[in-house]
């Protein structure tokens, strides 16, 4: 029963420990001229691990902050996408030596969103920073009248690219860390309640 903080403290300490620091991952377009993909264009990027490796998954955040699993890439270059297929509609995915590929067939609306690689080596989780594929904006300027003056409606304020970066990655830490860290705790909790009661006996 004394060992039982010891032993919380170890399984959180294991559980958070994630891919920072001491390893990069690093992804961008393929192409040096690609800055903001177009509606029905073929857009291609590329995630580099500096290390060998058991594979590579490539996940979309969207704008709602929701992940969306794309496909693994394994070691040998073997693709599974989504629902286990090993091919998509939309999308390619391969290797080439330690340069992992994604390729999206005909960039929509739908396929914007921040993308990043994530790999799990030794039950440690790196990631890279978030690549933002987003279609350009449009503006159109407002009709003037001579004679009369329209007052300038204020910009939008934007988000510090930065910021917003590092909220993702937050984001993208709390769901990796926290909910593995407390189904652990439960079962701990009930492994003590079960040793109480067994010794109680």
């Amino acid at each position: 029963m004394d060992g039982c903080p010891a032993l919380l403290l170890l399984l959180a300490l294991g559980l958070c420990e994630y891919g920072r620091g001491g390893y990069k991952m690093t992804v961008k377009f393929r192409g040096s001229s690609t800055t903001h993909p177009r509606v029905g264009q073929r857009l291609e990027l590329e995630c580099y691990t500096a290390k060998e490796d058991s594979g590579v998954f490539w996940v979309r955040m969207d704008r709602a902050g929701t992940l969306h699993f794309i496909v693994f890439v394994s070691s040998l270059a073997r693709t599974t996408f989504e629902g286990n297929e090993k091919t998509s509609r939309r999308f390619e995915a391969g290797r080439d030596s330690r340069f992992y590929r994604l390729v999206v067939k005909s960039f929509t609306p739908q396929d914007e969103g921040n993308y990043f690689c994530l790999m799990n080596s030794n039950q440690v989780l790196y990631f890279s920073p978030s690549l933002p594929a987003f279609l350009p904006v449009t503006t159109t300027a407002a009709p003037t009248t001579q004679g009369s003056t329209t007052e300038e409606e204020p910009s939008p304020t934007t988000l510090d690219p930065d910021t917003s970066k590092e909220k993702e990655l937050d984001f993208f830490c709390d769901i990796f860390i926290w909910v593995p860290l407390a189904g652990a705790c439960i079962l701990l909790l009930l492994a003590l309640a079960v040793t109480v009661v067994l010794c109680q006996r």
